[in-house]
């Protein structure tokens, strides 16, 4: 967890004589509606997770700190085990003040991809130490909540989806990146975030977040689970110290639990929770003792207990189903441009209306390439293919015309699909054999149902002798 500006506020606490009352006077849609999971996640496997992750600093310098080896070894490390399970992995690399750090996203490859639960922890550590409370603790748990996850059979009704956050300890920096860079249509597909930082405190308390009202649903979900195994808990705003933050500034649901850092254990709280009163929670916190031995292995068993809890509940939601559309209808947005660049994202200019090039219909089309000169042109567009379709395909109208001669390739238009980090070339175009008529052109999808891409037009020229590719009236269909 990030060290706050400024000392954690004063912590709301709520007594179990308010909380059941507060509780009582939920509607059951409140939250799900099916009958709450309670999966035993295995704190011996958590914990050997953890035992894993202070041989990763041990044989590092000690740490697992953003820009240093033993964070990279630790995404790898995580990375392996997800793999190995059958998850779909994908690593974002991006640059701090500390050096190049990665965030690892994982997704179990089933479910409605257009309603995502997703769990989260950061999993770099602070330079001073190994980081095994903050935060290999969050980082093992949803690891081990994630494999039994994939080991159980479940069958999940939503896509669930995984974050191990990269440079946390610098301001969030990992989530935030992940977050900004998340298309507007993907970012409205995940129905709640679930953060977990610090669940295994040597001092522990047990606290819920409630700085989201967005997640109030989500947030009497976790306390319910506490009450029902006679957990006392107590309200917490960590005031943006964690990557919920991330999501909750998108307006996303968030919750999540914690078991307290620097701050001092009251008498009151130490007779609730039995520990020592008056002592940090975490005397260890960002410090070079915060080592395997820096655990309750109590509270890791009841908050990884309750990520599976989560987890299994929310996977199960019933989000209502997405209507589909109908056979032959266009998925695309502005697929004729006669709205100009609107929806349309990449390299200002080729959407246009310039007289130059004829369009296929109307006005407007994306005129790629014509310069004659060493350049580089794109458009592109995310659409979701549902995993009902039947046939889906892209569609569009093309012509093309070039000062080239003879029979070498130097100038071409790649009709792409970029899916999470994998970028597939469906067709490509060049001067050689150009037809200034426009000829429609089809393209398979099938192999992306279930999924969001983007579909991407990039036009590469040599530095002499212009050719133009002009693309209009694009459509993507389900069959």
């Amino acid at each position: 967890m990030r060290r706050p500006s400024r000392r954690l506020a004063a912590i709301t606490v709520a007594s179990l004589t308010t909380v059941t009352l507060a509780v009582s006077t939920q509607t059951a849609s409140a939250g799900p509606t099916a009958t709450l999971a309670d999966p035993d996640i295995s704190v011996t496997n958590t914990k050997a997770h953890l035992d894993q992750l202070q041989s990763i600093a041990d044989a590092n310098g000690g740490n697992r700190y953003t820009g240093k080896p033993g964070y990279k070894a630790s995404v790898d490390w995580v990375k392996g085990k997800l793999d190995a399970a059958g998850y779909t992995t994908t690593v974002q690399q991006f640059s701090t003040s500390a050096g190049t750090s990665y965030n690892l996203i994982a997704e179990w490859p089933h479910g409605d991809a257009n309603h995502v639960v997703m769990a989260g922890a950061h999993l770099d550590s602070v330079s001073r130490g190994p980081g095994i409370n903050d935060n290999g603790s969050g980082s093992a748990g949803i690891l081990e909540t994630a494999l039994a996850y994939a080991a159980s059979g479940e069958t999940p009704k939503n896509r669930v989806r995984f974050g191990f956050w990269g440079a946390e300890e610098l301001g969030l920096v990992g989530s935030k990146y992940y977050v900004n860079n998340l298309p507007a249509a993907d970012r409205d597909k995940v129905e709640v975030y679930l953060n977990f930082d610090m669940i295994a405190s040597p001092n522990p308390g047990y606290f819920v977040y409630d700085d989201n009202p967005a997640g109030d649903s989500a947030r009497d979900d976790l306390t319910t689970y506490f009450d029902g195994k006679s957990i006392p808990w107590e309200y917490i705003d960590v005031q943006g110290r964690s990557d919920h933050a991330a999501f909750r500034s998108l307006g996303i649901p968030t919750a999540g639990t914690f078991t307290g850092a620097e701050e001092t254990k009251t008498s009151a709280q130490a007779k609730k929770w039995g520990g020592e009163a008056g002592a940090a929670f975490d005397p260890c916190y960002h410090s070079a003792c915060d080592t395997n031995e820096n655990l309750d292995l109590t509270a890791l068993d009841r908050n990884i207990d309750a990520i599976g809890h989560m987890v299994w509940t929310y996977g199960a939601k019933d989000y209502g189903s997405d209507p589909e559309p109908p056979t032959g209808a266009n998925l695309l947005k502005n697929p004729g441009f006669e709205s100009g660049a609107v929806d349309w994202t990449g390299t200002s200019g080729p959407i246009t209306k310039d007289s130059g090039r004829p369009a296929h219909s109307g006005t407007w089309k994306a005129w790629l390439g014509g310069n004659g000169r060493t350049s580089s042109e794109n458009v592109s567009q995310s659409v979701t293919i549902p995993a009902t379709a039947t046939a889906p395909k892209l569609s569009y109208w093309i012509r093309s015309d070039t000062n080239e001669t003879g029979s070498t390739v130097y100038d071409t238009l790649k009709v792409q699909v970029v899916s999470g980090t994998s970028t597939t070339t469906l067709a490509t175009h060049s001067n050689v054999g150009t037809s200034s008529t426009y000829a429609q052109k089809t393209l398979d999808l099938s192999a992306y149902k279930g999924k969001t891409i983007t579909l991407k037009l990039t036009a590469s020229e040599d530095s002499s002798l212009q050719t133009s590719f002009v693309v209009d009236d694009t459509s993507v269909t389900v069959g």
